[in-house]
């Protein structure tokens, strides 16, 4: 089964909730990583697009884009998302 948004965003609330409980003040966030925690990554079927559009689309004042693919949308998109996050994501 291929993974949808609601899963990535399930995976970076893991992500971001196990970094609070470290104590750290950011988390950086590659794609590809992201995605091959839920499977189908790289495989001709992935959901790289839909991993990326949930990553920028959670992005909150502070947060950034540390590099990304020239589309925008690739396994080397990688986010600094600040901690704590306030809404959960």
């Amino acid at each position: 089964m291929l993974p949808t948004a609601d899963d990535f965003r399930d995976a970076l609330s893991k992500i971001f909730m196990e970094a609070e409980r470290m104590k750290l003040h950011y988390v950086d966030v590659r794609s590809g990583d992201l995605h091959r925690r839920l499977g189908s990554y790289p495989g001709k079927n992935h959901r790289m697009p839909v991993c990326c559009e949930v990553m920028k689309g959670i992005m909150m004042y502070g947060d950034k884009i540390l590099s990304q693919p020239r589309s925008g949308k690739g396994a080397t998109l990688v986010i600094r998302y600040q901690l704590p996050r306030s809404n959960g994501y």
